[in-house]
């Protein structure tokens, strides 16, 4: 027998067996305690030698050894962020943060520090999977999370959707949803509801506005709930859960959960939609052919982002799929309400604090509108907007809607200072970090509009300003997001007059700020209640 065996014979119970049958299972525990051994020192080895090689990032203090700062930038609460910031004023430019005890992550918000990853090709700072990969039941392989050649086929083949001329006829359809959410708050109001969460309204205004430019598509989903665009919020809020949750991360068991089987029939009826719509179009195309199909559009009638896509080729002549069309539309759907949605509530809440701001925002649409019936915003306008547009800016500077973007780096990336980022490294593009970062930016809580002032942003560098990523996978959207947000802010200001809530809001970092229990401000109504606006249909509170 092994050496030792008989005192582990005795120890394991096995003196009744055979010796043969006694030895085979103590050359399995013994094979076993050897396997758990090797694994335990090769975990050790790599936690040592990982803490080595990132030893020349400084790190804040951990909160355990297991857990890491997990506990801290996870919770993705107000004192998350309040935590965030404290770090940037201390390490100003990298620092380290663990997710458990084996990953750690080069976090960046600096400029300069910045530039490197954002500069290197989609190639070499690919998003992140584990991040990333929550989405693709929902978006499949869409641009947001796409990589190598199918996303930079994807980007060029997607690129005409938002040229400006197909921008243009979108701004009589932002002009009309953002009407129709106007008469619900005056409506509201007249019944004494002048409090209202802004976050909620907003969000399914620019539902509506994407429904028609994306499909040519009313659902009337600001009036009455919508099977579709339930199961939109709610792919979002049980995403958002599954981040916070390590255990459902593996898709073996959630899938099993009842949040699992919620995702995925809430999957099933997005996808169904979209088809539905793909196949009728499609249908309409063929009957058609291409050049009828165009002229007929020509002839007043919208051209949205299914018609871009089902007419798009590469220069082999190859047309996107089916799947693929349907893959890019649900993406727009999900990247571009919410964020803008975002944008657009928290430039509310910051002018709602800043009422002199407000007040100069009101005067400069009220002069540029004057005269135009109807009341309504157009193409040339968006441009005439220069403080309304600071005003933005800074309120995404302060609250930017994504607060972060994660590479996983494929190659060694090396920063100003000759630190290396290793490859095989999670890094996080800190965008919250930085815009609140006070080597980047002079008191960077305080909310100053100026700051965007022509002169001095001159003086400022691209990558210290952010709310769309930066880099060759930058936001493709950032266009159709402003045009929307001017169109919005313009007309909320000229109507009414944003005060705030008596309760301050506590942010909240999911996948995109939002406040903690809605986003509440007081609104009151502004023009005369004989004006052409106030006669627009009443819309009962849902």
């Amino acid at each position: 027998m092994l050496p030792g065996s008989k005192w582990l014979s005795h120890q394991l119970g096995l003196e009744g067996l055979s010796p043969a049958v006694s030895s085979g299972i103590i050359l399995c525990f013994w094979a076993l305690s050897t396997w758990i051994l090797a694994q335990v020192s090769s975990s050790v080895y790599r936690y040592y030698t990982i803490c080595q090689y990132f030893r020349c990032f400084p790190q804040p203090p951990l909160q355990n050894w297991f857990v890491g700062h997990l506990g801290m930038v996870t919770r993705h609460r107000e004192e998350s962020l309040k935590y965030i910031i404290s770090t940037v004023a201390t390490f100003r430019e990298a620092f380290l943060i663990w997710r458990g005890p084996f990953q750690p992550v080069v976090s960046l918000c600096h400029p300069d520090y910045i530039r490197p990853v954002t500069s290197a090709s989609a190639y070499v700072a690919p998003k992140d999977d584990l991040t990333y990969g929550f989405f693709k039941p929902w978006l499949g392989d869409g641009l947001l999370v796409s990589e190598g050649d199918k996303w930079s086929q994807h980007w060029c083949l997607l690129a005409p959707a938002f040229h400006f001329d197909i921008l243009k006829p979108y701004v009589k359809i932002f002009n009309q949803s953002t009407d129709i959410m106007h008469a619900k708050w005056r409506h509201l109001c007249a019944e004494g509801s002048t409090y209202l969460d802004v976050f909620d309204h907003i969000s399914l205004m620019t539902l509506d506005s994407l429904q028609k430019c994306i499909f040519s598509h009313d659902s009337n989903c600001q009036e009455k709930p919508s099977p579709y665009i339930s199961s939109i919020l709610e792919l979002s809020v049980l995403i958002t859960k599954r981040f916070n949750r390590f255990l459902q991360h593996w898709d073996s068991l959630y899938f099993l959960t009842e949040e699992g089987r919620l995702f995925s029939e809430a999957c099933r009826l997005v996808h169904d939609s979209t088809n539905n719509v793909i196949q009728a179009r499609k249908k309409v195309l063929a009957e058609q052919g291409p050049e009828a199909f165009l002229k007929n559009k020509g002839k007043g009638k919208t051209m949205d982002f299914i018609d871009v896509l089902l007419l798009a080729k590469d220069e082999n002549g190859k047309s996107l799929s089916d799947k693929e069309i349907q893959e890019e539309a649900n993406t727009f759907m999900f990247e571009g309400h919410d964020t803008t949605a975002s944008g657009i509530s928290w430039a509310l809440y910051n002018l709602a604090h800043h009422q002199e701001h407000q007040d100069r925002c009101h005067q400069e649409i009220q002069e540029l509108l004057r005269g135009h019936q109807p009341e309504e915003i157009e193409w040339d306008d968006l441009s005439q907007m220069p403080f309304l547009t600071m005003c933005i800016k800074e309120s995404m500077r302060l609250h930017p809607p994504v607060t972060i973007v994660v590479r996983k780096c494929t190659k060694d990336i090396q920063l100003p200072d000759s630190r290396i980022i290793p490859k095989g490294s999670v890094c996080l593009i800190h965008i919250f970090g930085t815009h609140h970062n006070p080597a980047v930016w002079p008191n960077p809580e305080v909310y100053d509009p100026y700051r965007f002032d022509a002169q001095n942003t001159q003086k400022m560098s691209p990558l210290a300003f952010m709310p769309f990523s930066a880099g060759p996978r930058n936001c493709i959207g950032q266009n159709f997001a402003m045009s929307e947000m001017k169109v919005v802010l313009a007309l909320t200001l000229l109507r009414f007059h944003v005060l705030p809530h008596e309760k301050p809001a506590q942010r909240k970092a999911d996948l995109i700020l939002r406040a903690e229990d809605g986003l509440w401000r007081k609104v009151e109504p502004l023009q005369d209640p004989s004006s052409p606006e106030t006669h627009l249909q009443e819309v009962p509170q849902n």
